[in-house]
């Protein structure tokens, strides 16, 4: 799905003024390579996307990408106009998404799966899959007690 401002789209005032007290903004290489995993394999919600942002939603929260080019007279364009993976050291967490799905999903389009969907003690099943950008994203559900 695309949209545009001649399709109902918001002003990026009003867009951000909307957004939760908590969201994330990644920026990515490009978006249009960025919003197959997103789409396809987390099953977000895309509310509008261009070659420059997307608007999406998971879970329930608004998140957004945008495009490096649409940072480079930003201060943070510096930090990762060289980085080949994007977000080391960062898990990006949700709940209420099926991993073994989301798994075989990541499988079909082809999505680098870091770690197998399985049962941890912490309380999920969870599956951990990396985006073009090399974003992590912890997706799963609660389980009950692990036995010992």
């Amino acid at each position: 799905m695309q949209a545009n401002a001649n399709t109902g789209w918001i002003p990026a005032d009003e867009y951000g003024r909307g957004l939760p007290k908590f969201t994330v903004n990644l920026l990515v290489r490009e978006v249009a390579k960025a919003l197959p995993f997103y789409r396809d394999v987390l099953q977000a919600t895309v509310r509008y996307w261009d070659e420059d942002f997307a608007a999406l939603v998971i879970g329930g929260t608004d998140f957004m990408l945008h495009a490096d080019h649409t940072y480079d007279r930003h201060p943070l364009f510096a930090r990762v106009r060289e980085v080949r993976v994007r977000g080391i050291g960062t898990e990006i967490r949700v709940m209420g998404i099926d991993p073994d799905a989301a798994q075989e999903r990541a499988k079909k389009f082809g999505t680098e799966i870091v770690q197998e969907a399985r049962d941890f003690p912490h309380g999920w099943r969870d599956v951990m899959l990396a985006d073009a950008d090399g974003y992590v994203w912890a997706v799963g559900v609660g389980i009950g007690k692990m036995e010992k």
